[in-house]
Parts: structure tokens; sequence; C-alpha cells
């Protein structure tokens, strides 16, 4: 198709060690506008070569990363900017890997991603978290963190959660008030919590010098929990007032793709620049491969170790664990199994999947 269309834009959607070679593939065959699924590679160096190769061939070179296009986030920015809490001081987010009925995924499209040759890391903190740190950054008004420290446990042999990860973002002066972020994953497949998408979800709290801001869902917006006036979208704390934001706005997760696509469509037909830029996909890769580093190496891991230099004398590689319980993935899927037929047995409606979403 490549070689034989005028096409406009390619989508690039495999699995992360091939996102280099076929976007060069595209570049030089002409295609204008390249989008690549996060995360943009598996290696910075290959983030580096695909963004050299784009500007050679004055491709404009995007990296699809849905999240910063999700409505209620999108408003969430706005209050933040306008001053809704003050000055921005520390970022905390739980990602959590939820049970009940959610979208089937067959084994092929997830063994690649256990593979750190295949995925650049593991299937949570590099795969999935991709869009975590992409928040942490955007949502705080920062371009990168200064260092990060994390804890990552592989009970489950092949799964990078539970983790947490803490970082500080950089202080241009000495009298900058310090500013922090945290992220959490978590396992939770005992949980009964259906989602039209995957099987997991967000929850963010955002501190200020004037106030707190929680925001309520991500992946699984729309399901039951949406619809309870315990979980509003966006809940802010200021003066001894709580207000709540977004409840009008869809929280089906389909619109953060919808957006996506058609802010890249337009900047192919008339021109600016994608979100996310080749630059920008890179900072996320080298973002999200300090986690690992720092578990590997027992430290706090500082940005500029992460490079392609490094990666060629492997002080910044992502490597395998080492001496793990290869039964842990079967005794994890046992107890999850169990776990769901103990909730069957109790009375639960909804067992299998069903994609419902929001007209």
């Amino acid at each position: 198709m490549i070689d034989r269309e005028d096409l406009d834009i390619v989508e690039i959607l495999t699995p992360h060690h091939l996102h280099a070679p076929m976007t060069e593939y595209c570049a030089k065959a002409g295609v204008p506008g390249i989008s690549v699924q996060k995360p943009m590679a598996h290696t910075i160096t290959d983030c580096d070569k695909m963004i050299q190769v784009c500007n050679e061939e004055n491709v404009k070179l995007k990296l699809f990363e849905n999240f910063r296009f999700y409505p209620v986030y999108l408003r969430a920015k706005e209050l933040l900017d306008s001053g809704a809490i003050g000055e921005l001081l520390n970022f905390r987010i739980n990602s959590i890997g939820t049970g009940g009925p959610s979208m089937p995924r067959g084994v092929k499209s997830l063994t690649w991603r256990f593979q750190v040759d295949t995925c650049g890391g593991g299937p949570w903190i590099y795969d999935d978290g991709i869009h975590k740190f992409s928040a942490a950054l955007w949502l705080m008004g920062q371009e990168r963190v200064e260092r990060v420290f994390g804890w990552i446990d592989y009970f489950s042999t092949v799964m990078d959660s539970p983790s947490i990860i803490f970082w500080k973002y950089p202080s241009k002066n000495d009298n900058d008030t310090p500013k922090y972020g945290s992220m959490q994953f978590t396992l939770a497949p005992n949980i009964y919590y259906p989602s039209n998408y995957y099987d997991c979800d967000e929850y963010i709290e955002i501190s200020g010098t004037n106030g707190m801001m929680w925001l309520n869902q991500c992946t699984s917006g729309g399901n039951f929990i949406s619809k309870t006036p315990q979980f509003p979208p966006i809940i802010v704390y200021r003066d001894g007032e709580v207000k709540t934001y977004g409840e009008n706005l869809p929280r089906d997760w389909r619109y953060s793709f919808i957006n996506s696509t058609e802010h890249f469509i337009k900047v192919i037909r008339k021109g600016g620049e994608p979100i996310y830029t080749g630059e920008q996909g890179r900072d996320l890769c080298i973002f999200a491969k300090m986690p690992y580093i720092s578990q590997q190496q027992k430290r706090p891991i500082f940005w500029d170790e992460i490079t392609p230099e490094n990666e060629k004398n492997r002080s910044c590689i992502v490597e395998a664990p080492l001496d793990l319980d290869e039964s842990g993935l079967n005794k994890y899927y046992r107890r999850s199994r169990r776990d769901l037929r103990d909730g069957i047995k109790n009375g639960l409606k909804t067992r299998i999947f069903k994609y419902q979403y929001e007209q």
C-alpha cells in the first residue's frame, strides 16, 4: 500500500521494536504524516533515528498518546492553567489493574509486551505508563523531570507491578518551591470493575499552594462508577469550598482517540506541530525507562543519564529481572480466576464483556 498509493498519513500500531524501521520506510517512501503509537520506540537510540529520518524527509512525526486529548483532562488543564489551585507543587497518580469484564486480548498481544527486547520495558510502566508520564509532565506544566527513584515488584514474574515511582521536577533557581511527583501501579484483579476497554483505570491528585484537585477515572471512564455522585470527573478544593467540574463532558475513553486523530489530520492539512512531536515522544520514553534503571542500580537516576551513548555502553539498558519464581504468573492467574468464581457465586450481574459506549 505504501509503495502503490499516495498516502497522507500512516498510523503505526505494531510492537515497539518495529516502530523505527517502519517509520524510516514510510518516511523515505514520501508519506508526509507518520503517527506512531506510544511508546515511540523500544530504545532511545531508535527514537533519535526516527526523529532524524523524518527531519531529513520533511515528514511530520507524531507520537499518538491519547490521554492528552481526554475531554476531562483537557478541562482539568484549563482549570490548572487558570490558577484554580495556585502554583502546582505535587502530582500523584494511581494506576489500578482491575478485575471485572473488560476488552478481550489475545495471547500474542500480551507476550511481546513481556519481553524487554520487543517492548523496551514492561507492560505496565513502559507500555501503559507512557500515558501516565505524559499526564505527569503536561498537567504540571513541565517538560522533564530531574531525577527518578523506582521500586518494582515482579512477583507475577512478567508484570512490572505493583510498583512505586517517585520523582523531582527541576528547579530554575534555588528559591523555587520544590515540586515532586509519584506514580503507583496497583494490581487488583479481585476488584469487580467492568470496563469498555482495558482492565485498568487511573486516579490523579494534584496539590497546589491554594488547593487540591482530584481527577477520577480515564481508561474505564463511563462505567457504572462514573455515574455515581461520589466520583465526579473533576473535584477542586480551595478556600474551604469543594467544587466539581466536567459532569457534562463525555467520559468514554474513545473520545481521546477521536480528538487526537482529528488534531493530527488538521496539522497535516493546515500545518502546525503535532501533539506529541518526535522529540516529546522521545522524552516520554526517557522518563519511562528511568524507574527500571533505578530499580536495577538501586539509586535515583538523573534524566541526562538516559542517552543513546549510555545505551551503547549498556549503563542505561533495561534488563529482564533475574532469579524470579517462574510459577508466579500461574499463581497470579489462578488466584484471579478463583476470585472471579467467588464473585459470580456472590451474585455479580455482569460476567462477560459487553461493549456499551456513550452516544
